[in-house]
């Protein structure tokens, strides 16, 4: 991934701070290795990968340090294809919903993530026994460690037409997107649900979205907001034909198929946390399911209070300038007011029972005789 000018810096503070101070063997990638560090006898605990060496970075990584905007952890999703390890992001990008630590604090941070910084109960994860290290910051005792968010990923396979077996199989973190492209005509996609027929899809595009994507594309599409730890699949449309179809939210186990119909006027596009776009011709399809390797990041507070106040930094969710109280004078005059002086309560008063009245059957000449108390 290339690394700006401006993020060189605080690259370089990282990797000292894990590798000088702390004695840990930094892994790097590839081209910002040979860019920046190669041959510097000052970053000997410096070390990179080759591209043969990606489906096992997880076998050799701790956990993973990412400086920049959301676009890195997307990155990163991208490295780990299968199994990934924790996650710590520091926001410096643009937008930053889901890099919650600021950077000015990292020694602090890494810190807690290296050796525990917060007591946790028997059930949290990532925790370590603070007994067994003689560390800075296990001085408390007991059990020490960070709080993660499991975020769920999609396992996202392409079928194309009459083939037995998946061409390629992708690890989402935010979103898989079907679009029309450059096409005039809408996009005709059938959807199915573990092999059902559910819907027909003509719409600019349709997109299947993780709790994590839910605040991406999918919200500006007019999704609903989920919180990660919500086990559920977005389905979105995308300027649908149809004043009927709203988006919805699956349940973590359906497995949905997307397929380009026979006799679609057009082919799609499809495109993965916006990676990877390539086109699917008629009768190709695109299975998507929850995949069995989540990305765990690190929170920076806890479960909730990271997302809400990402809702409230990113989004302002729910900002609004606040309603000014009422004078004492309003007070008195709305309280004198008829509206909201007490009223008497309403009596109701049955009615005396109704005289019972007898029906004889018509008389011969077509007549009703109607008698009244029994007369």
């Amino acid at each position: 991934m290339k690394l700006g000018d401006e993020l060189l810096e605080p690259f370089l503070e990282v990797i000292n701070f894990l590798g000088r101070e702390n004695g840990l063997r930094v892994v790097v990638e590839p081209s910002v290795y040979e860019q920046h560090l190669r041959g510097r006898e000052e970053y000997l605990y410096a070390y990179t990968f080759t591209p043969g060496d990606t489906e096992r970075l997880s076998e050799y990584v701790d956990f993973v340090v990412c400086i920049g905007g959301d676009g890195v952890i997307l990155h990163t999703s991208y490295l780990f294809k299968s199994s990934m390890p924790p996650v710590i992001a520091f926001n410096m990008g643009s937008m930053g919903f889901l890099t919650n630590h600021d950077f000015g604090n990292f020694r602090d941070d890494l810190r807690d993530v290296i050796y525990g910084g917060t007591k946790l109960d028997s059930c949290a994860l990532l925790s370590i026994d603070a007994g067994s290290l003689d560390e800075p910051g296990n001085s408390l005792g007991g059990s020490l460690g960070v709080m993660v968010t499991l975020r769920m990923r999609l396992e996202c396979e392409i079928w194309r037409k009459g083939a037995i077996k998946a061409e390629q199989c992708v690890q989402v973190l935010n979103e898989m997107v079907i679009d029309r492209g450059s096409s005039a005509f809408l996009t005709n996609i059938e959807c199915y649900e573990k092999g059902r027929f559910i819907s027909r899809v003509q719409a600019d595009g349709i997109m299947l979205a993780t709790p994590t994507g839910s605040t991406a594309y999918s919200v500006a599409a007019g999704g609903s907001m989920v919180h990660p730890n919500v086990p559920a699949i977005l389905l979105t449309p995308v300027c649908p034909h149809s004043l009927s179809f709203r988006p919805i939210i699956l349940p973590d186990y359906a497995e949905i198929e997307l397929k380009v119909p026979d006799n679609a006027r057009c082919t799609a596009w499809v495109c993965f946390d916006g990676r990877m776009r390539q086109e699917l011709s008629r009768g190709d399809s695109v299975k998507v399911r929850m995949s069995e390797n989540p990305v765990p990041t690190i929170n920076r507070t806890d479960l909730t209070g990271d997302w809400f106040d990402s809702l409230e930094r990113c989004f302002r969710w729910s900002d609004r300038t606040v309603q000014k109280p009422l004078s004492p004078e309003q007070l008195a005059d709305l309280n004198s007011s008829p509206a909201h002086q007490p009223q008497p309560a309403a009596v109701s008063v049955p009615s005396p029972p109704s005289t019972p009245t007898a029906v004889q059957a018509p008389a011969a000449n077509g007549s009703a005789h109607v008698s009244a108390n029994g007369a």
